[in-house]
């Protein structure tokens, strides 16, 4: 790995088209952006040159991520570079961090508005789905039967998983108190379909119980 880093700083490596072969700082800085957010894409603001780096020299952050147990992918449609988490094993990273229940049933319900939205033909050129934090709440009542957080804590919910790529929060209407989020692709990858089979079969465990 050491060897293939020094290549692409080296110039060994042929640099994206039209521009120059990324620094130290930037190539490191790309793999942490990674690693912190798991999912990036082409506008992300705040990252600089990580998407276009991820991107270009995919092959060395493959085998990169691989080491790590990681799944790294573009996905050229989507404009969008992510880390997949191989559900088998047990792991010790921040990535496999288990979610509290509050946070599991959020990310429960944007990924039930991605697909709803994608249903429906509700999705942009760019493979967003826009709801809002009401339509959240309603599927967390609807689909979990469960009381969904409060207002303060699902902002603090949506922040976390709109730093790994999930979805972007609009400005809050201060008088329809309700905020307009913009899921995007990724939350496909924060929720994979494993995941999501689980957590159905919790559900039904669970209403189950309750009959």
């Amino acid at each position: 790995m050491l060897e293939a880093f020094r290549a692409i700083l080296d110039g060994e490596e042929p640099p994206p088209p039209g521009a120059r072969a990324p620094s130290e700082e930037e190539l490191t800085r790309a793999l942490q952006v990674m690693l912190k957010s798991q999912c990036i894409y082409g506008g992300t603001p705040g990252i600089g040159r990580s998407y276009e780096l991820a991107r270009h020299y995919a092959p060395f952050f493959q085998a990169y991520f691989a080491c790590l147990g990681y799944g790294f992918e573009v996905m050229h449609r989507d404009q969008m570079v992510c880390l997949r988490v191989p559900p088998e094993g047990v792991r010790h990273d921040a990535q496999a961090e288990r979610l509290r229940k509050d946070e599991t049933l959020v990310l429960l319900a944007l990924r039930l508005a991605y697909e709803e939205g994608l249903r429906a033909h509700r999705v942009t050129t760019d493979g967003v789905v826009e709801c809002t934090t009401d339509d959240i709440v309603e599927s967390i009542r609807t689909a979990t039967r469960s009381d969904p957080p409060e207002e303060a804590r699902l902002t603090e919910i949506l922040r976390l998983f709109s730093r790994k790529g999930g979805l972007r929060l609009g400005e809050r209407d201060k008088v329809e108190k309700i905020t307009p989020l913009m899921v995007l692709p990724g939350i496909a990858v924060l929720s994979p379909d494993a995941w999501m089979d689980q957590v159905r079969a919790w559900g039904a465990a669970r209403g189950d119980a309750e009959a």
